[in-house]
């Protein structure tokens, strides 16, 4: 097994780890430790929300949650020899939860308290806790459920200089003043309980590791939140990132810096309910390499990637198609978002047709590990998107064929006199 070189603590708060925690990108947060390249080493890290979340039958944990410390992160770990302008290679090589502690959950969150993908359309605080089997689990919230998942890190990425840092703050300070550049999308002005646009610095609850107590307040001022994914990687909840794959990440500072966490048992491609992944808390074995230069030498300006070759064997999904035409009927000019959003009403109406209720069709959404796609993105005005749900996940057969015959069948029994 790998030397542990970041240890965390179930049963303690983040403020109380055994290695210390951090929950926001900075550069000058000081790494916990080093290694060097071709080591492996193993990460243990905290549930993302930093153990706000009980094993129990009550959604007020996700109502109540304190957002603004989210992400519990690992980190930094600094690589020997890595410069900005390298790509640092990390293999993935195992990850999963802690033996004793084989459980997950899936959150809806509340519509005044983070909202999601549907948040008008499902407004509430929901939770389903999963069970682990080894690499199958189910859920006593989810009846007739059962489905190998796709485990992987939500987050992994190097850390911003300050350049970088500042680059995201300009821009993503710009979006939130200028609005929606969409017209006819949503918008602050007629609907004031939709989410930010973006999410500036937040210096409330900040962690940042090893850092000063004296430099914290400053830091935390420009310290850039983790909830979106950026050029160094981040929060790219990328589900085919699992063991065996290999990432290529950018380096911004000297050591790289490499952060992880935000650990998934399972996801469905997009994470819609926002705390949609099976969360948990547990462990991941990594190995790092340095391609000196690489930036350059690859041309790139993003992380890429290989996926492992251990994945869920799916042959049969029902798909799910949707357009951008919302559900009021106003036409959007190739929106994906719109269309995502369609495909995910239809394939939950259509799950409601089993006996579960919407709440539980969401969740069943955000964490199988359903495909989506972009399936045509240049016929005017309509982006279609595609949402393929596994047939194999459930108990029983969820085929559009088998329904109809139910269907008939149904009709056929009214029409005959009592």
């Amino acid at each position: 097994m790998p030397e542990t070189i970041f240890e965390v603590d179930v049963d303690e708060s983040p403020e109380d780890q055994p290695d210390p925690i951090v929950n926001r990108w900075h550069p000058d947060v000081p790494p916990v430790d080093r290694v060097s390249p071709g080591e492996k080493f193993r990460v243990e890290c905290l549930d993302w929300t930093g153990n706000q979340v009980n094993n129990d039958d009550s959604a007020s944990d996700i109502r109540d949650m304190r957002l603004d410390p989210n992400h519990h992160l690992s980190g930094p770990i600094a690589v020997d020899g890595a410069e900005p302008g390298d790509l640092l290679v990390v293999d993935i090589l195992d990850l999963g939860p802690f033996p004793d502690n084989e459980w997950g959950f899936t959150g809806i969150f509340d519509l005044e308290n983070g909202g999601g993908f549907l948040t008008d359309h499902f407004p509430n605080a929901r939770k389903a806790i999963w069970d682990f089997d080894g690499v199958y689990t189910s859920s006593r919230h989810i009846p007739d459920v059962r489905f190998a998942g796709l485990s992987h890190p939500g987050i992994l990425g190097t850390t911003p200089s300050h350049d970088l840092l500042e680059q995201w703050n300009e821009r993503e300070q710009a979006l939130i003043e200028r609005g929606p550049d969409d017209k006819t999308a949503v918008n602050h002005e007629t609907h004031e309980d939709e989410p930010p646009l973006a999410l500036p610095p937040e210096p409330n609850e900040v962690l940042l590791g090893d850092m000063d107590e004296d430099e914290v307040e400053e830091a935390a001022e420009k310290a850039a939140r983790t909830i979106p994914p950026r050029e160094n990687a981040g929060n790219c909840d990328i589900k085919n990132l699992s063991r065996g794959s290999r990432v290529y990440l950018p380096v911004f500072v000297e050591g790289a810096n490499l952060i992880t966490g935000d650990l998934h048992f399972s996801q469905g491609d997009g994470e819609i309910t926002f705390c949609g992944a099976i969360e948990m808390a547990g462990y991941v074995d990594l190995k790092v390499d340095l391609i000196k230069n690489g930036v350059e030498r690859f041309g790139v300006d993003h992380p890429i990637f290989k996926p492992g070759n251990v994945e869920p064997q799916f042959s049969e999904y029902v798909v799910f198609e949707g357009y951008s035409v919302d559900e009021d009927g106003t036409q959007h000019y190739k929106n994906a978002n719109v269309g995502m959003r369609r495909a995910c009403l239809d394939a939950i109406d259509y799950l409601t047709n089993f006996g579960y209720t919407p709440e539980q069709a969401y969740i069943i959404l955000s964490t199988v590990p359903v495909e989506s796609r972009i399936a045509g993105i240049v016929d005017l005005p309509n982006t279609c998107v595609t949402v393929s749900v596994p047939e194999a996940a459930f108990d029983f057969d969820v085929d559009p064929d088998h329904l109809a015959d139910i269907s008939a069948e149904k009709r056929g029994n009214a029409a005959k006199p009592s």
